[in-house]
């Protein structure tokens, strides 16, 4: 069986502030650290709104309930 690969917040000590980009992380087998790097470093300048990070923690459930029982 071929499981696809689904988008979701980290949570517990995995989650720095939402947990989006520790789940991106996950997502495409990143360093969690490399993706917060840049992160920040489109929010500041002005590249990526913060209000994109808030909509995507609000969207993006969180892994126990795309994966329950985790």
């Amino acid at each position: 069986m071929n499981e696809s690969k689904k988008l979701y917040r980290t949570e517990g000590r995995a989650a720095t502030l939402f947990g989006v980009c520790g789940g991106i992380a996950e997502y495409f087998n990143l360093d969690p650290t490399l993706v917060r790097v840049i992160t920040a470093l489109l929010i500041i300048p002005g590249g990526m709104s913060f209000w994109v990070y808030i909509i995507a923690a609000l969207v993006i459930p969180k892994k126990s309930t795309v994966y329950p029982g985790y």
